[in-house]
């Protein structure tokens, strides 16, 4: 994951404003720039999540959304969608539904997220990148409302699973 990775900077209905790298809008300058966040499903009704790597530069070591990566300068989020499905968890074959977007900030950075859902059978073949996640697990509604606030859930899973989720 390279610092001078290119990525679009938007207003609040999306629309590119401009661009600016990874380190950029990381470091507290709160540039809006748009996420994917794709929540897959099994039909029983618990949720896939995935426990960011130790490695990552943004909330490492905690379980977060399914799915979930910056969109490149020049990447339609459609676009963004199935290439970060493919990449961490070798998802290929899905329909998404696509949920409100929403601004999410925290102190380092602003992002413009655009939430999707999808189900598929919990046997699917994921395979899932190391560098990204240590592992993936399916969780019931009962497990997640138990670890909601208690640092084990990154922030911005939290905040949209209430927001987004929680029916």
């Amino acid at each position: 994951m390279a610092d001078n990775e290119l990525f679009p900077t938007v207003d609040t209905d999306g629309r590119v404003t401009g661009s600016a790298t990874r380190r950029e809008c990381h470091s507290g300058s709160m540039l809006l720039h748009p996420v994917v966040h794709l929540h897959v499903f099994a039909p029983d009704g618990t949720l896939l999540l995935q426990k960011r790597s130790d490695d990552k530069d943004i909330q490492p070591g905690r379980w977060d959304t399914s799915v979930g990566g910056h969109v490149d300068y020049g990447e339609s989020i459609a676009t963004a969608l199935r290439r970060e499905a493919a990449e961490e968890l070798g998802l290929t074959e899905f329909e998404a539904e696509a949920l409100s977007p929403y601004v999410f900030q925290s102190s380092v950075e602003r992002e413009l997220v655009n939430t999707f859902v999808t189900t598929v059978e919990k046997d699917y073949p994921f395979v899932f990148q190391r560098e990204e996640i240590s592992e993936i697990a399916f969780w019931s509604h009962d497990e997640i409302k138990a670890a909601i606030g208690k640092g084990i859930l990154t922030p911005n899973f939290e905040q949209e699973y209430i927001r987004l989720l929680e029916k």
